[in-house]
């Protein structure tokens, strides 16, 4: 609380008996007005932090934690993961010759085989996914290599791109624009990957594989649409424009099988264009749909995968794998959030014990006042 002879003119180097002698300026009275707010007088409310208190909350954050923990780290652990990796670094991968002869500047793919066994059959429906590592897409030059006006079908940013897409904005000898543009959009990811279950009895049975679905709806519906009048044939729609530099063809024949899955509606280009925060990431390849009878998705059992290998990932010593996994409630295997429940939960719990026993140990002291001698 201020003092109520506080006297601003005073605290300026003016006495207060000179107040007359000056002009209009003499001195400005700088007192804070006598309000609640500036006279610091609200009404505030400060807990008062006792034993009483402390060492309930402690234990009953813990009991609440541990259990919750438990709950989520046996969640995890229920959902069945099967990783390969088809980097092909080793002599003795099946994928090794692919990965060293084939380049961005490849103009055929080339194909190789990896033979896996699942030792349990997988429930539910199987997401695959494909995943990279020390693949840095949270760059900021690269998130921010992209034009969302062109991937949004505005024919004015087909033509004439954003100039963040540099240097990937216009093809280099035609001088057309690129669509789509951006580093983003010039890295796609573009194996295919194929799946195949071997019968016992020495047959090869191919393993459906659903592209529809792996991409947000926001995303299919909202953020990418292709340009121009949906009644027009999509090849003209794009005429004008060229291929991104490491992309093998244009981008409404990324599926021409499948006219709501093309150019930049096409689900695995959208999957792709939202980019990861870390640089070990996976994204969302296919679906297999559980069967409608009692049998498992997957069998346990031999399994063939088949990779076109079009993506080159040694020049940035990167690994690639396909993975194979069923979800919960609580997405996908992830077991940091159960172990970090429980790590959180075990340690209040066992400061709850360690502050009651010093509190019973110390809190015998002696409510007298007397000094001694």
């Amino acid at each position: 609380m201020m003092a109520s002879s506080y006297n601003a003119k005073e605290e300026d180097g003016h006495h207060s008996g000179s107040s007359t002698h000056g002009g209009t300026g003499a001195g400005k009275n700088k007192k804070p007005d006598n309000t609640a707010f500036k006279q610091q007088r609200l009404p505030a409310w400060q807990p008062i932090l006792t034993a009483g208190t402390v060492l309930p909350a402690f234990f009953v954050i813990g009991l609440i934690f541990i259990p919750i923990g438990i709950g989520l780290y046996v969640t995890s652990n229920n959902i069945k993961e099967r990783e390969i990796d088809y980097t092909g670094l080793n002599r003795d991968d099946p994928c090794y010759d692919c990965a060293n002869n084939f380049t961005w500047n490849s103009t055929t793919s080339c194909i190789c085989t990896v033979n896996f066994t699942l030792d349990q059959p997988f429930e539910s429906n199987v997401y695959m996914y494909y995943g990279l590592s020390n693949f840095y897409q949270n760059h900021r030059r690269y998130v921010k290599s992209r034009d969302d006006s062109q991937l949004n079908g505005v024919q004015s940013s087909l033509k004439n791109p954003s100039k963040e897409c540099e240097p990937y904005r216009t093809n280099p000898e035609t001088k057309e624009p690129i669509a789509p543009c951006g580093a983003i959009a010039n890295s796609l990811f573009n194996d295919t990957l194929e799946l195949y279950y071997n019968d016992p009895n020495g047959t090869m049975s191919t393993v459906a594989l659903s592209k529809k679905g792996i991409a947000w709806y926001t995303d299919k519906h909202v953020k990418f649409r292709n340009p121009g009048n949906e009644k027009d044939n999509l090849t003209e729609r794009f005429k004008g424009t060229a291929k991104p530099v490491n992309w093998m063809k244009p981008v409404y024949e990324l599926d021409p099988s499948d006219p709501e899955n093309n150019g930049f509606i096409n689900e695995d280009f959208i999957v792709w264009m939202r980019t990861a925060a870390l640089p070990t990431f996976r994204k969302l390849y296919r679906i297999i749909h559980k069967k409608p009878s009692t049998t498992s998705t997957l069998a346990s059992g031999k399994y063939t995968l088949k990779i076109t290998y079009n993506y080159p990932v040694r020049s940035f010593d990167g690994r690639k794998r396909m993975i194979l996994s069923t979800i919960s409630w609580m997405g996908g295997k992830n077991p940091f959030l159960g172990i970090a429940y429980i790590t959180v939960g075990s340690i209040c719990f066992f400061l709850g014990i360690v502050l009651l026993i010093i509190h019973h140990k110390y809190d015998t002291r002696s409510n007298s006042a007397d000094i001694p001698n």
